[in-house]
């Protein structure tokens, strides 16, 4: 097993502090609309997120930063790229507590960065294969926001883990045509997720920061 593999999910798991389970992606609004009242409802929107919004730019981001990209360049097009302004406070603050624990576990001085550049600079030194670390970190951002949906839709748990199990192939198949996308393949077309993500600003009562 690669030395480096382990690490990564642990960076990536829960119990890492970036504190990942404040923040919806703009899910609890859709539950709140009653847009998401069972399993099937949650795993296609999940899907979308995925395949044709910010799941997939980050994808896409986080690639092009472990292939060697400028992670400065990269960072300036992450922040212009967020629908949002909770879009925004979403990535950056957890990619910059990312980024603060990787350090303070490491010793490796790591600014604040969006958060799939934050990933992309801390693991670029493991050299794993670029799929791998995409498809840990899509299965990570979903894995989040199936937590989420079990808790405020809710789901059970084995429903969530029904729907987090068939978003595999689609994981894998964006993992894998990431590995040679560059940023003129960055797209965006969820816009119904970017919509509950700026009603969500105003949405009362609410339990997530975003």
């Amino acid at each position: 097993m690669h030395p480096g593999l382990l690490t990564l999910v642990q960076w990536l798991s829960p119990a890492f502090p970036t504190g990942a389970f404040a923040y919806s992606h703009g899910l609890e609004t859709a539950i709140a609309d009653g847009r998401l009242p069972d399993a099937a409802a949650v795993q296609d929107w999940l899907a979308e997120i995925l395949r044709h919004g910010s799941g997939w730019q980050d994808a896409v981001l986080l690639a092009c930063g472990l292939r060697g990209g400028k992670l400065d360049d990269l960072s300036d097009l992450a922040r212009a790229l967020a629908s949002s302004a909770e879009r925004l406070g979403e990535t950056m603050d957890q990619g910059t507590a990312f980024a603060r624990t990787v350090a303070h576990v490491t010793g490796r001085p790591l600014p604040p960065r969006p958060l799939p550049l934050a990933v992309a600079e801390a693991a670029t030194p493991f050299a794993l294969p670029v799929a791998e670390v995409v498809a840990l970190y899509l299965h990570a951002f979903a894995s989040n926001l199936v937590t989420i949906a079990v808790r405020a839709v809710p789901l059970g748990q084995s429903q969530g883990q029904a729907v987090l199990t068939a978003l595999h192939p689609l994981i894998a198949q964006l993992a894998n045509r990431a590995t040679t996308a560059t940023p003129d393949d960055l797209a965006s077309s969820a816009f119904a997720a970017d919509l509950t993500a700026m009603a969500h600003e105003t949405l009362q009562p609410r339990l997530f920061r975003t």
